[in-house]
């Protein structure tokens, strides 16, 4: 197989670079491990424009959000399945300060395009919400294991990927480009979380692993919206409920963890009431974080044709639709990415 780039992973970031590739006309070869730890796999898919203790417009929302829908149709397209859920999604107030706060923020410009409306008084008799709740639009979830298993299908397909253990001692400078088993690339893309942080490329970088763990959950509360509030609950397709998350960075390697499970039941059960709980499958991933929470797009300064697209971290979904075409116009034209998310910035660690 020869091609124009070779990319180390097939997560999510591997996914749509991939994919911006062959729009543009070039040829890409992918390596991916298969039953390797997927944090995309094992994550939410949620995208929400307005976030965090304090509630705040996510960075950079106003350039990010309105990739977000027409990338995954595109993909829908052409995977022909459905893997975007945009939901509205509700988020308790805990006081009446709160709830006056946001009557403010409503008439705000730059809030407006993603409040759908403000509540006084409660929504469910089943959510803990006696002072109402924030119902916000311009968000939702992406089904990324449906998403990543039919696109592995279409690579396999096409003769695209090679699914097996990447070993970078076994990479071979030749030429202008690289050569790994029968592959030869002229370019290569770190795409694969924190496998990066093992390479000699790449091992400078200041990641910031997170475990994360996830409930799948059974009850009869089935809400079109998503409930957010200390936890994520999300009706998924199949009318489970996904719950989560967390956020921890330790027991990297540990798996699913009792101490997790019980947090995120413990916040549940704050924010819904419910008598029929049943607890279906417990996950965890390790996202591949940063230290400054934000993603690393840009090219290895002491050798040629080697990138990276990587560090998106809980935010994926949100992140990567925008910062692949960022992506896309470095490798094709060679544009810098902006210095806040360029690999530049930490150059000094080399």
């Amino acid at each position: 197989m020869e091609v124009d780039f070779l990319l180390i992973g097939q997560g999510l970031a591997g996914t749509v670079l991939s994919q911006r590739l062959l729009k543009a006309g070039k040829t890409v070869g992918l390596i991916d491990e298969p039953g390797k730890n997927k944090s995309s796999r094992v994550a939410a898919g949620l995208y929400n424009p307005v976030t965090g203790r304090k509630m705040v417009k996510t960075w950079n929302a106003d350039l990010l959000f309105p990739e977000i829908i027409p990338l995954y149709r595109e993909l829908e397209d052409l995977l022909g399945i459905k893997i975007i859920y945009p939901r509205p999604i509700y988020r308790p107030f805990v006081s009446i300060e709160e709830q006056n706060e946001w009557m403010g923020k409503s008439g705000d410009e730059g809030f407006r395009g993603y409040i759908e409306t403000v509540r006084m008084s409660s929504k469910y008799d089943e959510v803990n919400d006696p002072y109402g709740g924030i119902l916000l639009k311009n968000c939702g979830f992406v089904d990324l294991a449906a998403l990543l298993d039919a696109y592995t299908g279409w690579l396999n397909e096409k003769g695209f990927l090679v699914q097996s253990t990447f070993d970078e001692d076994k990479l071979i400078r030749k030429d202008d480009g690289f050569i790994y088993g029968e592959i030869k690339a002229k370019n290569l893309i770190y795409c694969n979380g924190i496998g990066a942080m093992k390479s000699r490329f790449f091992d400078w970088l200041p990641f910031a692993p997170v475990k994360g763990e996830i409930l799948e959950i059974n009850e009869e509360f089935k809400p079109y919206e998503i409930i957010n509030r200390g936890v994520f609950r999300i009706t998924m397709p199949d009318g489970l409920i996904r719950v989560g998350s967390t956020y921890s960075r330790h027991d990297l390697d540990t798996g699913p963890s009792s101490q997790g499970k019980r947090t995120i039941l413990e916040k549940l059960e704050k924010l819904v009431h419910a008598s029929d709980r049943e607890i279906i499958q417990h996950k965890s991933g390790i996202r591949p974080a940063t230290r400054d929470r934000r993603p690393f797009l840009g090219k290895y300064p002491q050798e040629k044709n080697v990138y990276i697209f990587n560090g998106f971290g809980a935010k994926g979904v949100s992140l990567v639709p925008y910062f692949s075409k960022v992506m896309l116009d470095l490798l094709i034209h060679g544009e810098e990415p902006e210095k806040g998310v360029n690999i530049s910035r930490f150059f000094k660690y080399i």
